[in-house]
């Protein structure tokens, strides 16, 4: 099991806020976000939060998304499987006002959110109490000399190793090519995760049931493949 290290690196670059709200928004952001984030208080970078505290009611399994983007894969979730408790993780405000406008006029109560660095999040929740987490689509982060600020890197999954539960699955996807072999690399040779593909289409194909989101539809009209990487906790 890898060990409990917590940081105070920046993990997250670029602006907070692309361009101004627009009313629907701002109000979603003014109404809605005050319910639904995880207070401050709670990220204690010491895997103190039980996740299924955060829910008024049981969940059979809590999944975490990191870097949602505008959301609509986890607005999706919480729709299509409301016994389940989602945690999404996006630290710009843009994203972040997205997904809760489209959540707005059916607010549910099995979405929890954290509009800041995803990783201080990660460090603060308890061992062994997730049941997935999803990595869509990051930010590839191209030039070589920004390849340290790639969410999957060894020590991140340290960290997702350690919040998952024995047999808990790891998913990761990306359009670009060199990002997929990038973090199928660091997966495969982490003692912690076992890949799950036993042929081409296992990857190479969307699961059944996939919930895609307008940029992976972009990507596709675009001709990019787009790349399901899915890895058990061993």
């Amino acid at each position: 099991m890898a060990k409990h290290v917590p940081t105070d690196k920046r993990r997250f670059y670029g602006r907070r806020q692309a361009r101004p709200l627009s009313p629907a928004r701002q109000t979603a952001i003014d109404t809605l976000l005050p319910k639904l984030k995880i207070p401050e208080e709670d990220i204690t970078q010491q895997g103190t939060i039980i996740p299924s505290s955060l829910f008024e009611k049981q969940r059979e399994e809590i999944w975490l998304e990191i870097g949602f983007g505008n959301g609509e894969h986890l607005a999706e979730l919480t729709r299509q499987q409301p016994h389940n408790g989602f945690i999404g993780a996006e630290p710009f405000i843009n994203g972040m006002a997205a997904f809760l406008k489209d959540i707005s006029n059916d607010p549910a109560d099995n979405i929890r959110v954290w509009m800041e660095d995803a990783i201080k999040l990660v460090d603060s929740i308890a061992s062994d109490s997730l049941d997935g987490i999803y990595v869509l689509n990051p930010d590839p982060w191209h030039k070589t000399r920004h390849h340290k600020r790639r969410i999957i890197s060894t020590e991140n999954l340290d960290r997702f190793a350690r919040i998952l539960k024995s047999g808990a699955t790891l998913i990761m996807t990306t359009d670009v090519d060199g990002l997929a072999e990038w973090m199928l690399t660091h997966a495969v040779n982490h003692p912690e995760f076992e890949w799950t593909a036993c042929s081409r289409e296992d990857w190479a194909v969307a699961p059944q049931g996939w919930i895609k989101t307008r940029y992976e539809e972009k990507g596709a009209q675009a001709g990019r493949k787009q790349s399901y990487l899915i890895f058990k906790r061993r």
